[in-house]
């Protein structure tokens, strides 16, 4: 259900809990007028009117007792975030303190923001589009300082504006293509046919450039999987320990001290990526460990790379190989541990089918050219994080491929001699599609889903 636009609302802007100051906001046509009623100066005197983006010291009162000591500043329409008028009071954090600030509003007839209400508003307000909204929220979820960059670069309009130029450019084909619906008596001449074709063909490849990056997005948003899986005591809870930067993991000469799966979220190179130890993979009569290595083999489907690792120093074991085939080829990768070791001797030409590493874990050798491997692996080192536009949401992405799709249709029916209608069909499609990334088009239960992701305050 979308959100009621006539309602002056509040909500704090920051989150809850111990802290030295809270922000609680109000928006909308009552604001100042309310904030006014209740705002007096340290000489115990209503303030009659505030200038607009200037900081007030001041009290809270309620019927002449004073709540909390305050600074308001007033944000003047439409140099806001709502482009409504916005009173912000920034109050001491006690949980008793912002309470009674928001009831005293509440009882002169605020209401509560909803979750993502002020982010909403701005939006139905003009100062933003649906897909700058998105990015805020992507914004405030950001796992890594490089996804915090791409939702900024996204805040900015990198992906709005690419949209925005998809749209003229259908929109310059459409004025022709109805051109010649208004005066059926002409036809098409070949220097325009030429023209509108060329130009969607242009088209496309840009849309399928901008597709191309979201594999990349998608990671930078939401980060990546590694699974560590191997035979029992061969360096896996070691690798995770030094990922993480801690002892995470228990590790200890005796095989089969790992049985349950371990998780943690690091950032490397930039990239959000959960590391995952498994138990060792043997066959055991311990119940307990019978269903840690069946836990570990449940988390292959999963996982986008995955390492398997054997310890270099230990003569070759066949069932590796029985192992492996259990693992798909383009994510995985063979880790061989423990080259430190005097007695390493492993040769590539056993598993000479898999890309190999050889490390130690212990002496912090070849890890970091393993994880460019990992990164080569999902082919994230040869990207450039400079791009304008990186796409990273699956909405954005199933409407350009939509998109691309109606651009293919209209290609086809304009080679095949179709009606004139029948192609200005195509190309509205195509617009409506893009319509729905910028906000000009999308229904009105996926605004809904959207700004219900926010929270309060947002």
């Amino acid at each position: 259900m979308l959100f009621s636009e006539d309602d002056t609302i509040i909500a704090p802007l920051t989150a809850p809990g111990h802290g030295a100051v809270t922000i609680l906001r109000l928006s909308g046509s009552k604001s100042l007028d309310l904030v006014l009623t209740h705002f007096f100066n340290k000489s115990f005197n209503r303030f009659r009117s505030l200038l607009s983006h200037y900081f007030y010291y001041g009290f809270i009162c309620d019927e002449g007792v004073s709540i909390d000591e305050v600074m308001v500043v007033y944000m003047a329409s439409p140099k806001s975030y709502t482009r409504e008028d916005v009173v912000e009071i920034h109050c001491h954090s006690s949980v008793a303190v912002v309470r009674n600030i928001i009831d005293i509003f509440v009882r002169s007839g605020v209401r509560i923001a909803e979750p993502g209400e002020f982010t909403y508003r701005a939006f139905k307000n003009g100062r933003i589009d649906l897909s700058h909204a998105e990015a805020i929220a992507d914004l405030i979820a950001a796992k890594s300082t490089m996804a915090s960059q791409l939702a900024l670069r996204q805040m900015k309009g990198a992906l709005s504006g690419r949209v925005y130029e998809f749209k003229d450019t259908i929109l310059s084909m459409l004025a022709l293509i109805e051109a010649y619906i208004d005066f059926p008596e002409e036809d098409i001449d070949k220097h325009h046919a030429l023209s509108i074709q060329r130009d969607c063909e242009l088209l496309l490849s840009k849309v399928e450039e901008t597709l191309s990056g979201y594999d990349e997005g998608k990671i930078l948003r939401e980060g990546f999987s590694l699974l560590i899986l191997g035979k029992p005591n061969v360096g896996k809870s070691s690798l995770l320990n030094l990922l993480v930067g801690e002892d995470r993991a228990i590790v200890t000469n005796i095989p089969g001290t790992t049985r349950d799966i371990i998780q943690e979220t690091i950032t490397l190179h930039g990239y959000p990526i959960t590391v995952i130890d498994t138990a060792g993979i043997r066959d055991s009569d311990d119940p307990i460990e019978q269903d840690g290595v069946s836990r570990a083999k449940n988390q292959i489907g999963s996982a986008d790379v995955i390492l398997y690792m054997v310890d270099g120093s230990q003569p070759f074991d066949i069932s590796i190989v029985q192992d492996i085939k259990l693992l798909p080829a383009d994510r995985f990768i063979f880790v061989v541990n423990k080259c430190d070791k005097p007695d390493f001797d492993f040769q590539e030409s056993q598993i000479s089918n898999f890309i190999n590493f050889s490390i130690s874990v212990k002496e912090n050798t070849g890890v970091e050219q393993l994880i460019n491997g990992i990164l080569d692996k999902l082919n994230l080192n040869s990207r450039h994080h400079d791009e304008s536009v990186v796409l990273s949401d699956r909405r954005h992405k199933d409407i350009l491929v939509r998109c691309h799709a109606f651009l293919k249709d209209f290609i086809e029916a304009f080679e095949s001699g179709h009606s004139d209608e029948f192609l200005a069909l195509h190309l509205r499609e195509a617009l409506q599609a893009l319509g729905e990334i910028t906000g000009e088009t999308t229904p009105d239960d996926i605004l809904n889903d959207i700004f219900g992701r926010f929270c309060i305050g947002k």
